[in-house]
């Protein structure tokens, strides 16, 4: 079982070192005395539980191109940001 220190967690999970500080007490770890290790088993859950991928919107997960497609085909523009705003 690996222990990990705040550093190693950090690049595991792919945050800073100071959010792993801000957000412990939110977060599954190990503590004896002042020293805070967390376990294989103790990232997953926090990757499980601060990961979310988007559902809708520009960033969702869309359908796989056909293959032998252009992986960005299916890439639409944003519409021009005066059209968004409706004046009443």
């Amino acid at each position: 079982m690996n222990r990990y220190l705040y550093p190693e967690a950090a690049k595991e999970l792919r945050v800073e070192e100071s959010w792993l500080r801000r957000h412990i007490k939110e977060l599954p770890h190990s503590k004896k005395g002042r020293v805070v290790t967390f376990t294989d088993a103790d990232l997953e859950r926090i990757d499980a539980l601060f990961h979310h991928e988007p559902t809708v919107g520009a960033l969702a997960l869309v359908p796989a191109p056909a293959p032998g497609a252009h992986p960005l085909a299916n890439l639409r523009p944003l519409p021009s940001r005066g059209s968004a705003v409706r004046t009443g």
